[in-house]
């Protein structure tokens, strides 16, 4: 009888996992936020990644006034009271669906976020702004935290029939007192009708705590995730002089899992931008990239650390981009600068990888907008690529250089998918898409999904700056094409330089606009604003822009 009732018991257990294994859950969501082969496949089930975002809503067509308009926030969909009290909504969507990433700026926001789940009148989730997506309310770093000012939450709230998140501070359309001033951008899956999600509950939360801690730590420790004694291992050193190259090739199928270069040259910061990466897969090169860009270093070597990519105090450069191909993989390393460059090390660590129809290529695009002319508070979309194919957007970085000490981020992302007439993401500021806030007051910062390697630019000051973001649950599926602009808006008339890479993975026949461009990768990298822009000096005259205030005196 015992052993029956065993039998029972354990084929009851196999059928209530074999269910859940085709439910999207918590634990599953937080399994595939760290699960690097599930981004170069396409997603099963399939889902759409949008954003709802505080953007001014002048903005409606790229034909129409109002398209570069920059008072982003505090707008809202609508005005509700429940329970006696005002509740601005965010977000209102029907399910099945999942938040995926959530990210407030401003100042501290007063107010409480309110999540409602499947129509229920209880919130779920019930916080104050700054608590729960900053400091850890409901899950602590990685997945919530600070980037300097900004507000970053990526716990993932899952949800069956539909979600509406509320805020029930001032709004400053209403009190005119600036420091009422928020922005907000919520990003959010949306899966096909019937699909199945364990919506979110706080007792999950409590059940899930191991999991939780397991995710946390590994992104936390990006090294830490690879098993490198499964793995195979290629490497190189040599020097590669003017022009020169390093080949090696591989066949399939297989998936290179960790790519690490280390360079030395008379002049690093120019190697890192001149020196390209060049990687074919079954036939198709796929990724054109000079190396500093490719590992989110932008100029120079400035050392942070992501959840895909990590640049060491060492000079060296790691990447953990799944990378699979079904029958060929040729990777170039070229020099096409005219100084030797010395290769330190280049390691590769691959393996064993079933291709099939889901399996997808990685691509890395790398682009040079130089001395480009900006007019005060007049925006321009800059395209950071424009996509045809089937695929997935996974990052992107961008590297720059600033020739007005102030700020230059206000510009929006604006992201459209399958042709959309208005894209599916329309953001609120350079910044925010970024992770941080405030741009003109940023310093430097790392998570897993974001970083800002170089800072400088951020400060209102002239010089280089770099931005990264690493995509995982938020990642942004395409079935035809994907168009990937981003406003350039900047408080005073100047010049740039504008370097953007984006990073996404697609089956096999994806084509693009961005080409191969090695008169760019040869440009001497910008160091003083005299490399970018002519500046007319007078002989013997102070340049004001250099001097130091040392007294202030009178009104």
């Amino acid at each position: 009888m015992r052993y029956r009732n065993f039998i029972a018991a354990a084929v009851l257990t196999f059928i209530a996992n074999a269910a859940s294994a085709d439910v999207i859950t918590l634990e599953s969501l937080l399994n595939e936020m760290v699960d690097r082969d599930a981004l170069a496949r396409l997603s099963e089930p399939g889902y759409e990644c949008r954003q709802a975002s505080s953007y001014q809503r002048l903005s409606v067509a790229p034909d129409k006034e109002g398209w570069y308009a920059n008072q982003d926030w505090s707008h809202f969909i609508r005005k509700e009271e429940n329970d006696g009290r005002v509740e601005w909504v965010m977000l209102d969507v029907e399910g099945p669906g999942c938040i995926v990433r959530f990210w407030m700026g401003g100042n501290a926001p007063y107010g409480k976020l309110r999540f409602y789940l499947d129509g229920s009148r209880k919130p779920v989730i019930e916080e104050t702004a700054d608590a729960l997506l900053g400091h850890g309310a409901l899950v602590g770093r990685p997945l919530s935290a600070v980037r300097s000012r900004g507000l970053n939450f990526f716990f993932p709230i899952p949800y069956a029939k539909g979600c509406k998140i509320t805020y029930d501070g001032p709004n400053y359309w209403e009190t005119k007192n600036g420091g009422h001033r928020e922005w907000y951008n919520i990003n959010y899956r949306t899966y096909a009708k019937g699909t199945a999600v364990r919506s979110f509950t706080r007792q999950q939360l409590d059940m899930r705590r191991e999991t939780i801690a397991i995710t946390q730590r590994r992104l936390a420790d990006t090294a830490s995730s690879l098993d490198r004694g499964q793995l195979k291992r290629t490497s190189r050193v040599g020097r590669l002089a003017p022009g020169a190259g390093i080949l090696v090739k591989y066949r399939g199928p297989m998936v290179i899992r960790e790519l690490g270069l280390k360079f030395s040259a008379e002049d690093l910061d120019q190697a890192l931008r001149s020196t390209v990466l060049k990687i074919q897969f079954d036939g198709e090169q796929t990724v054109w990239c000079p190396v500093g860009d490719f590992f989110g270093s932008g100029f120079g070597l400035n050392p942070y650390r992501s959840w895909q990519m990590r640049v060491l105090e060492d000079g060296s450069m790691i990447c953990n981009w799944v990378m699979p191909f079904k029958t060929s993989c040729k990777l170039t390393l070229e020099n096409l600068s005219d100084k030797p460059v010395h290769l330190d090390l280049a390691e590769v660590r691959w393996g064993p990888w079933k291709w099939d129809e889901r399996s997808m290529h990685f691509n890395a695009l790398w682009r040079q907008y130089s001395h480009v002319k900006v007019a005060a508070r007049q925006g321009q979309d800059m395209n950071y690529a424009t996509i045809t194919g089937r695929g997935k957007l996974v990052g992107d970085s961008l590297a720059l250089f600033n020739c007005a000490p102030a700020w230059w981020g206000e510009g929006d992302e604006k992201i459209f998918v399958d042709g959309e007439a208005f894209p599916s993401s329309f953001g609120t500021g350079t910044e925010d898409y970024y992770g941080y806030s405030f741009g003109g007051s940023s310093v430097f910062y790392e998570g897993p999904f974001h970083a800002q390697p170089e800072p400088a630019a951020s400060h209102n000051e002239t010089g280089r700056g770099t931005n990264l973001r690493v995509r995982a649950l938020d990642a942004i599926p395409f079935a035809k094409s994907l168009k990937f602009d981003m406003e350039l808006w900047h408080w005073q008339n100047t010049y740039m330089h504008f370097s953007p890479t984006t990073f996404f993975y697609a089956r096999p026949g994806a084509r693009s606009n961005v080409k191969p461009s090695p008169e760019d990768a040869k440009r001497p990298v910008p160091r003083k604003v005299d490399d970018v822009v002519v500046v007319y000096r007078l002989e013997g005259a102070f340049e004001g822009e250099s001097l130091k205030i040392s007294e202030l005196t009178g009104q």
